[in-house]
């Protein structure tokens, strides 16, 4: 045995294949062989379908829903009185997830308590139409059927779907609603009772405008969707509902615009969620890594967006949105390259202000992906392309530092990087304080213990600051990530590292596609935008939606959109 093989076995650990429990005597299960019955096919993954017998359904509720030691799940037993006869029956629902006041009200009130509407005779069948023709009534009826008479006379609840299925009453049960099953009958009824606690419409907190809606998305999915459909106000578009989760069952909502949207990008989309195998999914940030493709570089393919009125704007232009309950953003797919460094207050703006804002978006995505590297690069290679006192006063400055400037780069980077993530985790009442000692720590200390040049601060500022003026996180974060790989690159080799490293990087991005689109278009392969590229055109002039998401409309607005104006007098 060579000296390998003693440390790997020394130092690796093998879990044991199969792992034997035993309890002490006397805890055994004695349940009788009726509950072990209904745990046997509680435990099969086939559907089960609801007994004609109460008993059973009572049986196999309590054994689902672990009622002997769940302390929210609570069942109801009662008794129902319809037309003169009694039926057993009992609820089953989520305490904490229900509005009680509903269901006493417009649940149990109407099901118990004798009344006009379940105090009719029995042998009274029920009238589906009546017509008269030539002075003669002609009537036809249909015999009694309880479980039409409970849905149609005994429960004024709005919302009440019938369930022949155990799966399809937890789902309903799990989501705040609650099952009413009664005896004789092989169904069970889903009640829609709502009322757990949840956040109100806010503000966004990451995605701030001055000029435009102050409204965000809270973590009940359908709340974002109403807010979607206020914005749109139209019957075209279309939200369709999917599970996504063997375990969670996670709702998602597929919204798009039936009249719009390519019907292709729809599918592709559905045929990504329909072919999800996870036992959960708990926000829209798992759903987004699900659904990318393969990308290396981490580069956001998808746009995730906390404000209805981006969601609308992109609806209305061809794109896919998944909603995901529980989570206060919705995913805008396809996306490409431009979009991130866009803002939904652009629209709101006069077109040369709104184009003097993407230029600066643009110089600060190169800030943040290239400054530090350059300033590597300049410094340690190509020293001759600096003016004289310039190159003086970098040298004076670094005179006293005793540490090469790849590690003196990387320490201020990583020291603001920390102080970042430091100021974004603390509680909001210290805060501030982490501000103030981060500006400390990076400025004056670090200068005057000799660590650091002045130049350097500056250009770590700098850095920060345009970090901080990309719209969208995810491709902020993207490019703070890289700017590392560019510092590397140009201690290594100078401008030839960060040239060659430039070549693999834009290589690879044109090389990325989002849903099809290619992710550099309209810039690579070049289209014709229809002035949907990176500069606004006059509002009056976006005629066309963007060509790459082959829309079934081309045409966003008339070619005289202004009619007030253009109008030919008489």
């Amino acid at each position: 045995m060579n000296l390998k093989n003693i440390f790997q076995k020394l130092f690796t650990y093998e879990p044991p294949v199969e792992y034997n429990f035993s309890l002490p005597e006397g805890t055994q299960n004695t349940e009788s062989n009726d509950n072990q019955a209904v745990d046997s096919v509680s435990d099969t993954e086939e559907t089960i379908n609801i007994f004609p017998s109460l008993n059973v359904n009572l049986e196999y509720m309590k054994t689902k829903y672990n009622l002997l030691i769940n302390s929210d799940v609570i069942l109801r037993q009662f008794t129902i009185n319809a037309r003169g006869k009694q039926y057993n029956a009992f609820l089953v629902y989520i305490d904490g997830m229900v509005d009680s006041e509903i269901m006493d009200k417009f649940v149990l009130e109407p099901l118990m308590l004798r009344n006009k509407s379940n105090l009719y005779e029995g042998t009274q069948s029920k009238v589906i139409s009546e017509a008269v023709a030539n002075n003669i009534t002609v009537r036809k009826v249909k015999k009694f059927d309880l479980s039409n008479y409970l849905m149609g006379c005994l429960m004024p609840q709005n919302a009440v779907k019938e369930a022949t299925d155990f799966d399809t009453v937890a789902n309903g049960i799990n989501s705040g609603n609650c099952a009413l099953f009664v005896d004789t009958l092989s169904l069970a009824f889903d009640i829609e009772v709502k009322g757990f606690k949840q956040r109100s419409v806010n503000s966004p907190n990451n995605e701030i405008v001055i000029k435009g809606p102050h409204e965000a998305f809270v973590e009940n999915i359908r709340t974002n969707t109403s807010l979607i459909r206020r914005i749109v106000n139209n019957e075209n578009l279309v939200i369709e509902n999917l599970e996504v989760g063997k375990i969670t069952k996670t709702k998602c909502a597929i919204c798009y615009m039936k009249n719009i949207t390519n019907s292709d990008l729809v599918n592709e989309v559905k045929y990504r969620l329909n072919n999800l195998e996870i036992d959960s999914l708990l926000s829209a940030g798992e759903l987004e890594q699900l659904l990318v493709e393969s990308n290396a570089l981490g580069i956001p393919e998808m746009i995730s967006t906390e404000r209805p009125d981006k969601t609308a704007k992109y609806l209305l232009k061809g794109r896919v949105i998944v909603i995901v309950n529980g989570t206060p953003y919705g995913i805008i797919m396809p996306a490409i390259l431009i979009d991130f460094l866009t803002s939904p207050e652009d629209s709101n703006l006069k077109v040369n202000f709104a184009n003097f804002l993407r230029m600066l978006r643009f110089l600060a995505a190169f800030i943040t992906l290239l400054l530090p590297g350059l300033y590597v690069a300049i410094t340690s290679f190509h020293q001759e392309i600096l003016p004289t006192g310039l190159l003086y006063s970098i040298l004076s400055s670094r005179e006293n530092v005793p540490f090469p400037i790849i590690v003196e780069i990387l320490l201020m980077e990583i020291s603001f990087e920390l102080i970042r993530e430091a100021g974004l985790r603390v509680p909001s009442a210290i805060g501030p304080t982490i501000g103030i000692v981060g500006a400390l720590v990076l400025g004056q200390a670090a200068v005057s213990a000799g660590i650091v040049s002045p130049i350097l601060i500056i250009i770590v500022a700098m850095t920060g600051i345009a970090s901080f003026a990309i719209p969208d996180f995810s491709f902020g974060f993207h490019l703070r990530y890289f700017r590392f790989a560019f510092v590397l690159l140009g201690f290594m080799a100078g401008f030839l590292g960060i040239a060659l490293g430039l070549f693999v990087y834009i290589s690879f991005v044109c090389s990325l596609r989002s849903f099809g689109v290619s992710y550099t278009t309209p810039f690579a392969p070049t289209t014709e935008s229809k002035g949907n590229g990176y500069l606004l055109n006059p509002i009056w002039k976006r005629e066309y939606r963007p060509s790459y998401i082959a829309s079934k409309k081309e045409k966003n607005q008339a070619k005289i959109s202004m009619k007030w104006k253009y109008h030919k007098k008489p």
